[in-house]
């Protein structure tokens, strides 16, 4: 085994530097055929009378009408138009050109090409060996802390705009979530167990009412059944908050129920503005199950206490939370920048500022939006009403516009309450783009930007809502050249139809101006070798 392993390295190496030679030597290779094609025409110029053919072939353009070639230019204007269509829609669609995706998972390795080790040299360990750059983390889908209700608020949405706020990728993720929470530790399913199972992979909402409906015939007790009236069947959170209830009193021991029904009560005590009992509720539950960090409840108290304008308690939470050992979260970095923006904002001027400079609670302000900035660039349009908000998902991804999504959607009246923190924030969150290194890889107080998130987002958001994307994207350079070959074609279509004569003239003094490098160099060939010997090999 030890030699086994000790052997690879070596293969590993040879392989790669064997690749590295055929992409170096691959240039050369070209240039060298280039230049036995060249020899070739010329060896064989006269066995093969390309000299008649030529000729022949000049008469025959010489008879072609004007209307002909009107007709190529025009087919090729209409072809690069419509390739220019299909590269556009791929690029919106997709964010990519499906040209350049194809020439680099098809044509690329056949090529011999290799990755760039530009990348790689950034995640370098210390003893030069290259470490796996953290995607995976970076890109997990989480669960939305402030998910709203099915049947209370995302149908009601439906009912008045006729639109699907929740993506059936999201809607998934929601029934495996269920599944592992409500029923992945009971050591043998019981039967309204198994239908509950049943219930959650519904993709049908009566389909999975109908189900609940058929575990409570089975089982008066069965808490999970509730669960999922709460969620879907219940049009008013009032409505919801009663079958929480009932769930809540035959719930048992079972943890995982405890704990989302209490925090869904408390949810609904939030929403029906009974905000200190909201609060509480939470504090109680954070406090019973303290290892359950994951589920992120102290966002749900954050977004409670800044409600009461109890910035102390908040400050408080933040100094717990927002520490460079936990993972960092919209909610955590914009709070705590709300915070020390409310604190210079209400007396903050740009033009006072460009005259005196930045005060040090002023320069704090500015650093923590920065940071908040740089963790998701997409929160400030939100929160500055530059794009219009829609219905959060149930699933968000950080540092993405899901998560940007969410988090506007429940704290942009926070920022409006606080004076002059919208204003303070417009004025500086522009300048996030020059403090980060470029490229982009470096990232600057976090991990670099994930390049993962445009279609994540794009799975976890609503078609009809536009994507948010960071950093923008240049177009590609088929999309441009595509839109240029078809410019010129059809400029090209429309000069031949209407200026025929002048066309043919211009086309005739470009093409021999094409070919004279080709009679030159035939000419010096000639000159250069003695005709006795180019007889001898066209002989051969």
């Amino acid at each position: 085994m030890e030699d086994t392993a000790g052997s690879n390295p070596q293969s590993l190496g040879f392989t790669e530097k064997l690749k590295s030679w055929l992409s170096w030597s691959w240039t050369y290779v070209c240039f060298i055929w280039f230049g036995m094609v060249l020899i070739m025409i010329y060896v064989l110029w006269s066995p093969l009378k390309l000299q008649e053919t030529l000729t022949s072939a000049s008469v025959f353009l010489n008879t072609l009408t004007p209307k002909f070639y009107v007709a190529l230019t025009g087919t090729s204007s209409l072809i690069s138009g419509l390739i220019l269509i299909f590269e556009w829609w791929y690029f919106r669609k997709y964010g990519t050109s499906f040209i350049e995706q194809v020439s680099v998972s098809h044509l690329r390795p056949l090529l011999g090409g290799v990755e760039s080790s530009s990348t790689t040299g950034l995640f370098a360990s210390v003893n030069g060996e290259a470490e796996p750059r953290p995607s995976v983390s970076e890109c997990k889908v989480w669960r939305n802390p402030l998910n709203l209700f099915r049947g209370a608020e995302y149908n009601r949405y439906t009912w008045v705009t006729g639109k699907e706020p929740l993506t059936y990728y999201d809607m998934n993720l929601s029934a495996q979530d269920h599944q592992t929470f409500f029923t992945g530790d009971t050591p043998q399913l019981r039967p309204e167990d198994a239908v509950m199972q049943k219930a959650w992979r519904e993709r049908n909402p009566q389909a999975r009412i109908r189900a609940a409906y058929q575990a409570i015939e089975m089982n008066q007790e069965c808490a999970a059944a509730y669960v999922l009236l709460a969620e879907e069947e219940a049009t008013t959170i009032t409505e919801a908050e009663r079958l929480f209830k009932k769930a809540l009193s035959i719930a048992g021991k079972d943890i995982n129920l405890l704990v989302y029904i209490k925090r869904r009560m408390a949810m609904c005590a939030r929403k029906l503005g009974r905000i200190k009992e909201a609060v509480k509720m939470m504090r109680d539950l954070m406090k019973e199950f303290p290892l359950l960090g994951m589920l992120n409840i102290h966002e749900n108290l954050l977004e409670a206490l800044l409600e009461l304008q109890a910035y102390a308690d908040v400050q408080a939470v933040l100094a717990k939370y927002d520490d460079i050992s936990l993972p960092k979260s919209a909610t955590i970095c914009y709070t705590s920048a709300l915070l020390k923006a409310r604190a210079v904002s209400d007396k903050f001027s740009p033009e006072a500022a460009s005259r005196r400079g930045l005060s040090t609670a002023e320069m704090n302000a500015v650093e923590a939006i920065h940071r908040a900035v740089e963790f998701n660039p997409h929160v400030p349009k939100y929160l500055l009403e530059m794009k219009s908000l829609i219905l959060p998902p149930e699933h968000i991804l950080k540092r993405g516009d899901s998560e940007a999504v969410a988090y506007a959607f429940f704290h942009l009246q926070h920022w409006k309450r606080a004076e002059g923190a919208l204003n303070l924030l417009h004025c500086t969150w522009e300048g996030t783009f020059r403090i980060i290194p470029y490229p982009l890889e470096k990232g600057h107080l976090f991990y670099p930007y994930p390049g993962c998130t445009e279609t994540a987002d794009r799975e976890l958001l609503p078609s009809f809502h536009e994507v948010s994307v960071y950093p923008k994207k240049e177009l590609p350079f088929f999309i441009l050249f595509t839109a240029g070959l078809c410019s010129f074609t059809a400029m090209l279509a429309m000069l031949t139809h209407q200026f025929p004569e002048l066309m043919g003239v211009f086309a005739k003094a470009f093409f021999s101006t094409l070919f004279a490098p080709l009679g030159f160099f035939a000419d010096k060939m000639e000159s250069f070798m003695p005709s006795s010997f180019w007889h001898q090999l066209t002989r051969i």
